[in-house]
């Protein structure tokens, strides 16, 4: 059983930075699409950030393009996320998530292709 465990949130003030982490664990398969995912309160959760742990593709939204990077390090099965120049639009709680890379076509921004996730971190920036 894959069990990711986030980390590295908090409140930061507009155009500061936080790094967060995701210690994975239970990974059976050789290649996942593994990445971030964020949800504000009443809206919808959406995706940040992927990355192809086999090819190290990555894929971005469009709002944090620039701003934010993924990353993983691939012995540890951690997985990173920088945020640099947060914005207050920012603020939502951040989850990683991971599915198996046979399961999906290719790796997308769609939370419904996602199998596991974690408890999520919160992500506050203040104006």
């Amino acid at each position: 059983q894959v069990q990711l465990v986030e980390s590295g949130g908090g409140s930061v003030q507009a155009g500061g930075s936080l790094r967060l982490s995701c210690a994975a664990s239970g990974y059976t398969y050789a290649s996942y699409c593994v990445g971030w995912f964020r949800q504000a309160p009443g809206k919808e959760r959406e995706g940040v950030a992927i990355i192809g742990s086999g090819t190290g593709d990555t894929y971005y939204a469009d709002s944090v393009k620039g701003r934010f990077t993924i990353s993983q390090d691939n012995p540890e099965m951690t997985l990173y996320l920088q945020m640099n120049t947060l914005k207050p639009e920012d603020t939502a709680l951040y989850y990683c998530a991971a599915v198996a890379a046979w399961r999906i076509a290719r790796c997308t921004l769609s939370s419904g292709d996602y199998t596991y996730w974690g408890q999520g971190t919160q992500v506050t920036v203040s104006s």
